[in-house]
């Protein structure tokens, strides 16, 4: 996948376009990411014994890896990420716009 958890990206479609967040979770067999406070969706809970309260709990739902762009902090917009293979033989991966290492 072209983004890892603790990347910062930018939303390109949906409700949330144009947001920013910190990626929490990959998803790779689903081709999804959890982005930190982006895409907040409502879960009714019920009470769990007399210690556990119920109510409504929001919380971060999963979105299709396609829209999402990683963030480039140099550039200040969002970015494809290329691949290179460094001379010793890592691959690496790059900023398709300014060229910089992002691992």
């Amino acid at each position: 996948m072209h983004v890892k958890n603790g990347d910062t990206v930018v939303v390109i479609s949906g409700k949330d376009k144009g947001k920013k967040g910190k990626v929490l979770k990959v998803l790779p067999k689903e081709n999804k990411v959890i982005v930190e406070g982006l895409n907040m969706t409502t879960k009714h809970v019920k009470a769990q014994g007399a210690n556990q309260q119920g109510g409504r709990i929001t919380k971060e739902g999963p979105m299709n890896a396609s829209k999402v762009m990683y963030y480039c902090s140099k550039d200040k917009t969002g970015v494809r990420v290329g691949h290179k293979f460094l001379d010793n033989g890592s691959k690496v991966r790059i900023c398709k716009k300014c060229g910089e290492v992002l691992d």
